[in-house]
Order: C-alpha cells, then structure tokens, then sequence
C-alpha cells in the first residue's frame, strides 16, 4: 500500500481529529475562540513541519499535544487578567475532572452549546459547522447565500453569546437536553445535508460531515432512547447514506434516485434504518405521540429503499406521507419535494401547476428550477425547460450537480 503524502495525511487528519480536538479542547479550557485558534495554529505547524520532519507515527497525538501547547501560549498572550493565567495552568492541574452532565461525549457536549437558545437557527448551524464540521467562513458563507464578512460577524457575535451567558462546558442539564433537542437536531441534519451533497467547493460529498452527523445521531439514540424524533432522524440519515456510493458517477456527475444502481446501495444501512422506522410505526400504533417530520421524513426514504427500482417505487404512499409532513411542515420546500411525488401519481401538468405556485419564494432556490425543468422535458416544452436548465445550473453550487444539469439540458431536442 503506497505510504499516504503529506497532503494526504494532512487532509486525512483535519477530517478525523478537527472536531475531537476542538471538542475536547473547549472542555479542557472552557472558551470556544481558544479551542478554534489552537487547532487552527496546530494545522498550520503540521502544515509547515511534516514536509520537513516527515508524517508523525500518530498524527492525532501529535496534533493533541501540539494543540494543548498552542492553547496555553494563546491563554497566556491575551490574557491580562489572573483568572487567565489561572486557566492558563491547567495543564498541571492534576485534579479529576468535573462531572459533564447526561451528555458525556465532548462533540456531541458542543452540538448542545452551540444550540443555545439565545442564538438564532442560522448562527446555530454556522457555528456548527465552523467548530464541527472544519469548514471555513467562507465556504459557511457560500452555504448560507451571505458575504464572507457577513458570515464572519455572525460566528464571532454566535461565540460572543455563549461567553457571555457563561455557559459552562459542563452543560447542558437534563433539562438543557429537552430544551435544546429540536435544535440539535435540526442542527445535526443540517450537517449531514451540507455533507451529502455539499453547497459549495470542488467536492461532491463530504464524508467526514455526514460520518460526525451520524455518530452524533447515534449517541443522541443512546441518550434518549424513547424520543421517537431522535430514531426519525437517525433512520432517516441511515437511510439516505446507503444510497452514498451510487450517488456520484465515475465522472463525477450527480446520479439521480431513478438512475442509481441500486445494487451499490449499502443493505446493512437499509437494514438498520428500515428496523428503526418499523419501530417507530410500532410504537406508533401503541398509543405513542404522532410521528414528526424526521420520522415522517425517514418513512417516505424507507419506501424508496424498498423499492426494487424507480419503476416499482410506491409514490402514492409517498405522496400519503408528504400530505402528513405538509400538515407540520407546510414549508415551500416540503410542497417542491411533494410535487414531484405527485408528478408520479398524477402527472407533470398537475405538479408543475403546484410548483408554479412556489417560484415566488423559491426562486433563489436551485432545486426548484431543476423540477421545472424536468417537468417542462417530459411537457415536450423543450424552450421552457432549456430555460429552466439554464437557471438551475446558475443557482447550483455542487459541481456535481451542476454537471448532472448541464448534461440533461443538452440532451434536449431543438436548437
């Protein structure tokens, strides 16, 4: 096996330990612009130490120490105060920790302090993603449609919240769990999104986003066993990435629910995820509260991975489901996502006239222009579609996803 290049290991390594670092860093130092600066600062000198000193034996470990190095020194350059030097010392403090609350795992501890609820939806999922996900203010910013600085202000005045209600990194309480959960979890789909089909930048997927949403997925399932939304979003996420590897062509194109080999999907996955949602039916049928949106949500998946193909999809069960999500959700993008199930069951003329009545607050929105579209292509309204097309390619950041529109828009007849 030919030995991994500095760059490589680099990457490797800022998508397997950026989050642990930050995370565990928060908790040790209690502050979130300390943790950020010094697993910033400890990328930057592997960045200039490897090439020369060669790729460590235990890249984590290396960053780990470096890290904690980096967070002392940058304690001790701002501070001026003696509660800061008093921090500052902590690396010889040798007194056992103190206890962390229901949520013992320190990534999953700063999904909960990055929810706080003085902080607005948008802020909750940049600050996320910054201190989670790794990714950079500006591709943050690409992803939420907003100026580089714009999102930059936003971040900074997010962490500025947080110190300055003084959370601790101990938190959250029980009671902070049930308080924060819809935010947490609107977070951690928000995060497998941006990974399963990335809003900006050269890559397609980002796998170390939808893994992390998952593991986060995971351990929210083993502290609340009984939510039933937590095992909705789960299932719903377990669901979605079994489809991973027959998402994206050889070429790098997107690969559409209907042209995907079915084959390449991930049976265990499916498996899991199916189990997970005949649960929730089950309870359910006992007496247990409605389902909710990501239970819902991970039903309408269920059926599409039941389906031996596209042709033998059950779509009037799926537009049964989109009417009950409708009912909680009755956001434009769910009715987008509902009019083209029902273009399935009733036709193109009637789901186009359902989207038609969305333009006006989906009109920035690139998926809207793709289903039009498509709609107009199977209309035999070549013009409108091409049109649409064209729309569509200029509002879509994932290249994939691009490629995949440009090439559906030269396949259409005329000039």
């Amino acid at each position: 096996m030919t030995a991994p290049t500095v760059d490589q290991a680099i990457t490797r390594a800022h998508h397997e330990e950026w989050s642990r670092l930050v995370a565990r860093l928060a908790r040790r130092f209690g502050g979130l612009d300390v943790a950020e600066e010094a697993t910033a600062e400890a990328f930057a000198a592997a960045a200039e130490r490897w090439p020369r000193e060669g790729i460590p034996p235990n890249p984590g470990g290396w960053l780990a120490t470096t890290a904690s190095r980096k967070a002392i020194d940058w304690l001790r350059r701002e501070a001026q105060r003696d509660a800061r030097h008093e921090a500052a010392r902590i690396v010889h403090d040798d007194t056992p920790p103190e206890p962390t609350g229901p949520v013992e795992d320190d990534r999953l501890r700063l999904v909960f302090i990055c929810c706080h609820p003085a902080l607005a939806m948008e802020a909750r999922v940049a600050l996320t993603l910054r201190l989670l996900g790794g990714l950079t203010v500006a591709e943050i910013a690409r992803a939420f449609l907003v100026r580089e600085t714009a999102m930059a202000r936003r971040i900074t005045r997010a962490k500025a919240k947080i110190q300055t209600a003084r959370i601790p990194y101990r938190l959250p309480s029980a009671g902070d769990v049930r308080d924060r959960l819809a935010g947490v979890l609107a977070v951690v789909y928000l995060v497998f999104n941006e990974g399963y089909l990335a809003s900006e930048g050269r890559q397609a997927v980002r796998g170390n986003l939808i893994d992390e949403a998952i593991r986060l997925g995971r351990l929210l399932r083993s502290l609340l066993p009984d939510d039933g939304e937590v095992a909705g979003l789960l299932a719903l996420m377990l669901l979605i990435d079994a489809r991973r590897a027959a998402r994206v062509s050889h070429t790098g194109e997107l690969v559409t629910l209907e042209e995907q080999d079915r084959g390449a999907w991930d049976r265990a996955l499916i498996a899991e995820g199916s189990a997970l949602v005949r649960e929730r039916v089950r309870a359910v049928a006992a007496g247990g509260d409605p389902p909710g949106r990501y239970q819902l949500q991970a039903a309408i998946n269920a059926v599409h991975t039941r389906a031996p193909s596209a042709r033998d999809t059950e779509w009037s069960a799926i537009v049964a489901l989109y009417d009950r999500l409708v009912q909680l959700d009755p956001s434009p993008i769910v009715r987008l996502n509902r009019a083209v199930a029902v273009a399935e069951v009733d036709g193109p003329d009637v789901a186009l006239a359902e989207i038609d009545r969305l333009t006006e607050a989906l009109d920035g929105y690139h998926a809207l222009h793709a289903a039009r579209a498509d709609l107009l292509r199977r209309l035999g309204r070549s013009g409108e579609s091409r049109s649409a097309y064209d729309r569509a390619v200029d509002l879509a950041g994932n290249p994939a996803e691009r490629a995949y529109l440009r090439r559906r828009r030269d396949q259409l007849a005329g000039p």
